[in-house]
């Protein structure tokens, strides 16, 4: 099982999506010959050519809708956003457009097209340029929306959306891009809509996503110093959310800790929260914690964005106070 960077496995999967279906293609903001903001499209320029790696202007609504045409034509379409902050130029051919046709077309239309975009705070990219609107885009119904933590969900996630004859956004948390991890030799998919346990405990379940998951993990290792077992759940999937999983593990550990490395008020734990109150609030022994970064915009001082931050050591005071240990 090789290694692999986080943004070579998509990169991998964007690949073979272009080496095994003609009509796949790539178009984004300097994905050409610069290799996009984060380096995942390089090369693919001198490899693919320009009629299957398409350089747009800075106009974001333009190429989106550019790609809802080409995917309602018989194409499938991957959009690269340089950020997902900037998906709100393109909120109405995402939201109104890409997520309703087939619904407004009575199912005779699909949209089959992946828009891929860095999220998240972390990288001193300051407040215009690290926001986290995955927290948006998975409220859309029609709109599949996951987030990756490693570099085997990376690419089995990218797979999986390509071949969805309906619309994925896939945001990639901006401070994995340089992570390493394993990927096996054989072929595989991670599906939509699936989480994850990574690790299986009965004293609490930690839940999160995307980078998230590298801080329940630190915390379920100071944790476990402490005698406290915990079970670790990456939803890799934010629309549709995998209820079935999270409520096998509430009903399990009878404690509960939702993780957001986005903001806490308005995040994708709130909507997991109200899931469990519905479904599980009977099995639990305690308050739903939930854990999430400051309510404010994003700094670019590095010590100040690390201090708005969710950490290990504010997941470890939430459960404590939450749980009373």
């Amino acid at each position: 099982m090789p290694d692999i960077l986080f943004r070579d496995a998509i990169k991998l999967g964007l690949q073979e999506a272009l080496d095994n279906d003609p009509s796949v293609f790539i178009m984004g903001e300097d994905i050409g010959a610069y290799g996009g903001a984060y380096a995942v499209t390089d090369g693919l320029l001198d490899q693919y050519g320009p009629e299957r790696i398409k350089d747009t202007p800075i106009s974001e609504a333009t190429f989106i809708g550019a790609g809802i045409g080409a995917a309602i034509a018989g194409l499938r379409p991957v959009i690269e956003l340089m950020s997902i902050s900037f998906s709100l130029v393109g909120f109405d051919q995402i939201v109104n457009m890409a997520a309703n046709i087939r619904y407004m077309s009575g199912g005779q239309v699909n949209v089959p097209m992946v828009l891929r975009a860095p999220t998240g705070a972390g990288v001193q990219l300051a407040a215009t340029h690290s926001q986290s609107f995955e927290t948006w885009l998975c409220e859309v119904p029609g709109l599949k929306c996951v987030c990756p933590s490693t570099p085997y969900d990376a690419l089995g996630l990218i797979r999986s959306a390509i071949k969805d004859d309906n619309p994925v956004f896939v945001a990639e948390p901006a401070m994995l891009y340089s992570k390493k991890g394993e990927i096996p030799n054989e072929y595989y998919e991670v599906p939509i809509g699936k989480a994850n346990v990574i690790k299986s405990g009965s004293d609490v379940s930690l839940i999160s996503y995307g980078h998230g998951i590298k801080i329940i993990s630190e915390t379920a290792n100071y944790l476990e110093k402490n005698g406290i077992n915990a079970e670790l759940v990456d939803l890799r999937s934010l629309n549709p959310i995998d209820t079935i999983t999270i409520s096998n593990s509430v009903r399990k550990t009878n404690r509960v800790v939702l993780v957001d490395t986005a903001r806490k008020t308005g995040g994708v734990m709130s909507e997991v929260a109200s899931l469990i109150t519905e479904n599980s609030v009977d099995w639990l022994d305690g308050p739903i914690v939930t854990v999430g970064s400051d309510n404010v915009p994003w700094p670019y001082n590095h010590d100040l964005e690390k201090k708005a931050f969710v950490d290990v050591q504010s997941v470890v005071k939430a459960f404590e106070k939450g749980y009373g240990v």
